[in-house]
């Protein structure tokens, strides 16, 4: 409510050019009353009719539609807006939203439903049986032979420190399956480290799947993550992992090695890459959609990931939108320089996403949209915010405030044309004053029921 509240306090930009012409309009309109009066008196030489045409201009002239033009529909737009779950955060967002002509999308929340599920996992062997992944489901526990099972086991204990969402549904996932105990018979972990790419840590403890409950250093990520522990993947399981990132699965290789010792960390011998797990994020069921009406607002989609090109790719070609328009493998900073690389090539970009992450690309775009599943961080730095998940409201949300614009032009055009028109009537004493009056009240009337016509927009 209260960002609501303080939505409808602001002011567009074109409603300033309202203020600075009302702020020339009212002395001017003095001026020709006056020159009214003074002209009629002296080529009629009738003071009362002198009196009715200078008083017919001042009433007539009233810039009572000027004033009511932007407040009463952005009265209204942000009133529809937000019962359609959409806050507009002020009215120079209005201005924006039609000149923008890319959406940068961020993938996972956004343009899909960011409920990561493991798809399937285990050895590269397994990967290699499989053939095709596109499709499949995650065996049972029961089905897997301990191998497969470690490899789970080893890198859900790992996971389970990791707050990021692939780490979640890991960790998630290997307990519903009864892979990785919980409370005191959990495995220990120590030297748990997490960055963007991949996480490690040191498993200890008997019943942990540890051969003897030996302590082993275990290391979950991307081949650049790995190859950073001194993992190298040979060049089978890189095209086995390539293969599972092209069925659209987000996948990570599972590592083990010997714990470090300090006193011959140095002479450790390196990970050894033993498995994959993969992970489906699948597009929210209206996002290709929601594409095609982006493309029909003249606005070209952009798909902006950090997961692997492969994947994006896939995804992309889910939602329909073209290659060329997909940024893979982008880190969190990355994003911001993305939309700087766009604004540099002379677009005007939207950019809509959900998570803390992509708060500086929100600020930096010239329309930042929070989804309503995102951090509060995010829609801080968001002109708009939607309520709901849905990605098809970020066309609402552009249909809606193109709407208000309009609005808010045709409501200016019409109190300029009004007196255009009615002053020079006015001064030509065709008016008397009753009847200015009317006219005048009349011009308010209507730009208040134009503006009223946005509480009946629809999605």
């Amino acid at each position: 409510g209260e960002l609501v509240a303080s939505a409808q306090e602001t002011k567009a930009p074109i409603a300033r050019l309202a203020d600075r012409v009302s702020a020339v309009f009212v002395p001017v309109i003095l001026t020709i009353s006056a020159l009214t009066l003074i002209g009629w008196w002296l080529i009629s030489g009738d003071g009362a009719a002198a009196f009715n045409a200078a008083v017919s201009v001042l009433v007539v002239a009233c810039p009572c539609a000027l004033g009511l033009a932007t407040p009463t529909a952005l009265l209204a737009g942000t009133g529809r807006g937000w019962q359609l779950g959409i806050l507009i955060r002020n009215a120079q967002v209005l201005e924006a939203t039609s000149t923008v002509d890319r959406v940068v999308l961020d993938k996972t929340g956004t343009v899909t439903t960011g409920e990561m599920s493991v798809a399937f996992y285990g050895t590269f062997g397994d990967y290699e049986s499989a053939g095709d992944l596109a499709g499949i489901s995650p065996e049972s526990a029961d089905s897997k032979n301990e191998r497969s099972l470690s490899v789970l086991r080893d890198a859900a204990a790992v996971e389970a420190l990791s707050e990021h969402p692939i780490a979640r549904a890991i960790a998630g996932f290997a307990r519903e399956q009864g892979v990785l105990a919980e409370g005191a018979s959990a495995p220990s972990v120590s030297d748990f480290e997490g960055v963007p790419g991949g996480v490690r840590g040191v498993l200890s403890g008997a019943g942990d799947g540890a051969e003897n409950g030996a302590s082993r250093l275990v290391v979950v990520g991307t081949p650049e993550y790995l190859q950073a522990a001194g993992a190298q993947l040979s060049e089978g399981q890189l095209a086995l992992l390539d293969q599972a990132r092209r069925a659209g699965l987000t996948t990570v290789v599972v590592a083990r090695g010997e714990a470090p010792n300090n006193e011959a960390a140095e002479n450790a011998p390196a990970p050894q890459p033993v498995g994959m797990i993969s992970v489906a994020d699948t597009p929210k069921p209206e996002a290709a959609e929601t594409m095609a009406q982006l493309r029909e607002l003249g606005l070209e989609p952009i798909l902006l990931t950090g997961d692997a090109p492969q994947v994006a790719q896939a995804v992309a070609s889910q939602v329909g939108i073209s290659a060329d328009n997909v940024y893979a493998g982008v880190t969190p900073e990355g994003k911001s320089q993305v939309v700087r690389q766009l604004q540099k090539a002379g677009h005007r970009v939207a950019m809509v996403g959900d998570g803390v992450n992509d708060a500086p690309a929100l600020a930096l775009a010239e329309l930042g949209i929070a989804m309503g599943s995102g951090t509060d961080v995010a829609a801080e730095a968001a002109d708009i915010v939607l309520t709901r998940s849905d990605v098809a409201s970020v066309v609402t949300a552009l249909r809606l405030s193109r709407a208000t614009l309009r609005t808010i032009k045709s409501n200016l055009f019409w109190a300029f044309a009004y007196n255009s028109v009615a002053v020079p009537v006015a001064v030509a004493g065709l008016l008397n004053p009753m009847i200015a009056g009317a006219a005048m009240a009349f011009s308010s009337v209507f730009v208040v029921l134009n503006s009223m016509r946005l509480t009946a927009f629809r999605k």
